[in-house]
């Protein structure tokens, strides 16, 4: 495999990697062509809103016409390519060898945890982080099990954009990346920093294997979809763009506030 085409292998699965929530839409596609119909919601609003959580209506979107043909862009993406990768490896493998999965890509990506609970001088969080990462890969053999969940270490999620807004950086506009998802400029620097560090200074730099960094990727890029439960244009409401902007919104700002 050729220098370039491993670049070329490596960026577009990390592009995979990094959807941390699915997203999409500029213009709503016609509705013919989703086989949609918007008479009655499939939601109440009770079931995606937590009572004394403060949602932002008004969204800094100054982008919005690209922020929707990305939306729309994602929605294919997902359809056509993404969810039928996610739904063979659901058919192929077992329930039980799919949590074993999904434990060692959880422990891989406590280098993430680590790094940003230490800069964001949360030190009790690190330390568990830490704990956590010993414990599940000895005990745990290499984080396939997860021993320190239940010896009462709970995972300490945190990436670079928290640790930028827990800094006083604001959201900046709303972007909803291609591929990657919902998004704004504070969360797609931190989203880049977390990668490079990830891939430069991170387990990939311990293992030096271009072949195993792509097939970790890879893995963990279809995990993450896997245990993601949204799917474009099945909300029932024909403001999905908006609702996930505004949900969106009000999860980073819960997460930064912990």
């Amino acid at each position: 495999m050729t220098t370039s085409t491993k670049s070329t292998l490596r960026l577009f699965v990390l592009a995979l990697a990094c959807l941390l929530f699915a997203s999409g839409c500029a213009s709503t596609p016609r509705q013919a062509d989703l086989n949609l119909g918007y008479s009655l919601p499939k939601h109440q609003a009770k079931d995606v809103l937590k009572e004394g959580v403060r949602y932002p209506i008004d969204v800094y979107d100054p982008i919005e016409g690209f922020n929707r043909r990305a939306y729309t862009f994602n929605y294919y993406f997902d359809k056509f390519l993404y969810l039928p990768v996610v739904n063979t490896y659901e058919f192929i493998t077992p329930d039980y060898v799919e949590d074993r999965i999904s434990n060692f890509v959880d422990n891989v990506f406590e280098f993430n945890n680590f790094v940003n609970n230490l800069l964001q001088f949360k030190l009790k969080q690190t330390g568990v982080t830490l704990a956590r990462f010993l414990v599940n890969t000895t005990v745990g053999v290499a984080g396939l099990w997860d021993p320190a969940t239940g010896w009462g270490m709970p995972r300490q999620t945190e990436d670079f954009g928290q640790t930028l807004g827990h800094w006083g950086v604001a959201n900046g506009p709303y972007i909803v990346l291609p591929i990657f998802g919902p998004s704004n400029l504070r969360d797609t620097t931190g989203l880049v920093v977390d990668s490079v560090a990830f891939s430069t200074v991170g387990p990939p730099a311990w293992v030096d294997s271009d072949e195993a960094e792509l097939v970790f990727m890879g893995v963990s890029a279809v995990d993450k979809r896997h245990r993601q439960s949204f799917r474009y244009y099945q909300t029932g409401s024909p403001f999905e763009y908006e609702m996930i902007r505004m949900l969106y919104t009000s999860k980073r700002e819960i997460e930064i506030a912990k």
